[in-house]
């Protein structure tokens, strides 16, 4: 029934050549006279998804995960994942070589304080590590009486000998009509954010792209142009990137609003800055140490901070958040046939979780409006949904029987970018199972109803997803809700519903709100939709206020669903949410698949 259109599944990376390969570098080490080096899962702009060239972590243990850091020592190694792969991390290396360890427990530079020789020489490449990060390290390093070393080129190059070409992918404007505000126009926000230093260098290729109007095709699932630019007080801007990414007339557009630079030409550009004693703003998250240690090193000053563009782009603008809203209704009656299909195929048991994720793939490429899936689906049955980002390959794939089924995908479309997750019930799930996916959806609820003054951040707003599972000494390992791009990444920031989501939350923010459960072994479970941040109108209010709009349209899966759980005003939220899904999507679907969601939604009673 489906065509062949999904991603395959074969995983990238291959950990039964854990041990030849640990040998190599160790022995390349040798040759450098270091006695360790650190591999992070990142590229030279700490993108969550990073080219094929890129993938070093990956190559090297077979580890996956789009954050992950190992350090390898002469006579042991580890790797450090947080609390999203500390499952997976175990399926994926070989563990008699590279020692799980999780970063809520013991951080890196705890570990290479326990664990590094005294004199040691450890190595690290400056291109991709951040300012922060080489000095939390070299502290670590220093307390062990060992040094770190900025080592070029990186040592896993010289032995990845088959090691895939940098990408070239083509690079295309992103239309004012979906932008919402012009090129220039942005540029000028940009550089009168700069409030007393000379100059701005944007290292986000997400701040690249918004800022120019442009989109890419460097990495999967997020249309990334790898690119700097360089914003100065005094003269244009500079945007540095691969002329082989540009056709004649989108070059001639962008001379109109920057000098186009080959990016070799960055390091020459901020070494000129620093002898001039020029102040240069480098954005905390992403800048490479390489970059800030060239202007220091030239004379220059440094500021280490919060690239403003990273908030002018978090907060989107009345054109990104109408395109965002078709998106989601676009996306959501995707995701309704899907239910559907799956609903009718599922009890069978003949169903893998690739069945189902390339089932709602082709449902979303039968849009005619998907670009690509914003993150691989996370398709799991069973024991696998207990893993929250847990990613189906050929060798995990398993059948979906009677139990819990947990799907998260999202699309790319040119308007706008979604994320969602539904956790359904094949056959009669047990008291159990609707128990915890009630005080989840509590959860779920108590977020999407939530009112805030100005100025209140996810972390203030964190504990509210929390508190039914907390009633019954339960919780979840991750942050509640991530911020979410235009047409750019699925997981952006600076705007988060989590522990540590310092941001304060403003009106056009677009977040998840995606509380979770998960019964390592067994089941897991997650409900999530995107809401938006925006004015909230209180009679008698002496401050200003701030609530959130949900934008995703798809039905919650009343099976799982213990009413007497849910006080009056959160059946009235459930039952409302589902009126609209039935409003907005039914003229959008066949009439099997209406009837379908219409039962689907209808109106539940404590």
């Amino acid at each position: 029934m489906f065509e062949c259109v999904f991603q395959t599944f074969e995983d990238q990376a291959d950990p039964s050549q854990g041990v030849a390969r640990l040998a190599a570098l160790r022995a390349e080490l040798d040759r450098l006279g270091l006695d360790g080096f650190l591999i992070p899962r990142a590229d030279r702009h700490q993108n969550e998804y990073v080219a094929p060239s890129e993938e070093r972590l990956a190559w090297l243990s077979g580890f996956t995960g789009s954050a992950g850091l190992a350090i390898v020592l002469r006579d042991r190694a580890a790797i450090f994942v947080d609390g999203r792969y500390a499952l997976a991390v175990k399926d994926q290396v070989d563990v008699s070589i590279f020692k799980p360890v999780a970063m809520a427990e013991t951080s890196p530079s705890k570990w290479l304080e326990e664990n590094l020789s005294r004199g040691a020489r450890l190595g690290y490449d400056p291109w991709l590590h951040t300012p922060l990060q080489v000095e939390s390290l070299g502290k670590a390093a220093q307390l062990a009486g060992a040094e770190l070393v900025a080592i070029e080129p990186n040592p896993i190059d010289a032995i990845w000998t088959d090691r895939p070409a940098p990408p070239l992918g083509r690079i295309r404007l992103h239309p004012r009509k979906l932008a919402g505000e012009g090129a220039s126009e942005k540029l000028a926000r940009a550089g009168a954010a700069l409030k007393g230093k000379d100059a701005l260098v944007i290292s986000d290729p997400h701040a690249v792209a918004w800022i120019f109007n442009i989109r890419g095709a460097d990495v999967s699932h997020t249309p990334l142009p790898l690119a700097f630019a360089l914003i100065l007080k005094e003269g244009k801007p500079r945007l540095y990137v691969d002329a082989r990414k540009l056709d004649n007339g989108l070059r001639d557009q962008l001379c109109s609003l920057a000098d186009i630079e080959e990016p070799d030409r960055l390091e020459g550009d901020l070494e000129d800055l620093g002898r001039r004693g020029k102040h240069v703003l480098f954005d905390a998250a992403t800048a490479p140490a390489k970059l800030t240690s060239i202007v220091k090193v030239a004379g220059g000053l440094i500021d280490v901070g919060q690239d403003p563009v990273a908030l002018m782009k978090a907060r989107k603008n009345a054109a990104e958040l109408a395109g965002a809203r078709r998106a989601q209704l676009r996306d959501g009656a995707a995701i309704v046939r899907f239910l559907h299909w799956f609903s009718l195929n599922a009890p069978a048991g003949e169903l893998t979780e690739i069945d189902a994720a390339q089932a709602l793939e082709t449902f979303r490429r039968q849009t005619r409006k998907l670009k690509d899936v914003s993150f691989p689906s996370i398709a799991a049955a069973g024991p696998n949904a207990a893993i929250p980002h847990y990613r189906v390959s050929i060798k995990t794939n398993r059948k979906i029987g009677k139990g819990i089924f947990l799907i998260d995908s999202g699309g790319q479309y040119e308007d706008g970018t979604t994320d969602i997750t539904r956790t359904l019930a094949v056959g009669k799930p047990t008291a159990e199972m609707r128990d915890r996916f009630t005080r989840v959806l509590k959860g779920h609820i108590a977020i999407a109803r939530a009112v805030f003054p100005k100025g209140a951040s996810g972390a203030q707003i964190d504990a509210l997803a929390r508190l039914p599972l907390w009633r019954a000494g339960l919780d979840f390992d991750h942050g509640t809700g991530h911020g979410v791009g235009s047409y750019l990444s699925v997981h952006e920031g600076p705007q988060r519903i989590s522990k540590l989501g310092s941001a304060a939350l403003e009106p056009g923010m677009i977040l998840s709100n995606e509380p979770g459960f998960y019964h390592a072994g067994h089941w897991g479970i997650r409900i999530e939709n995107l809401i938006v941040v925006e004015p909230r109108e209180i009679a008698g209010a002496e401050r200003e206020m701030f609530g959130f709009e949900t934008i995703t349209l798809a039905p919650i899966d009343l099976a799982l669903v213990e009413p007497k759980l849910l006080d009056k005003e959160e059946i009235a939220w459930l039952n409302a949410y589902h009126a609209r899904v039935r409003r907005e999507i039914s003229p959008l679907v066949e009439p099997d698949v209406r009837r379908w969601l219409t039962s689907a939604t209808k109106r539940i009673r404590a």
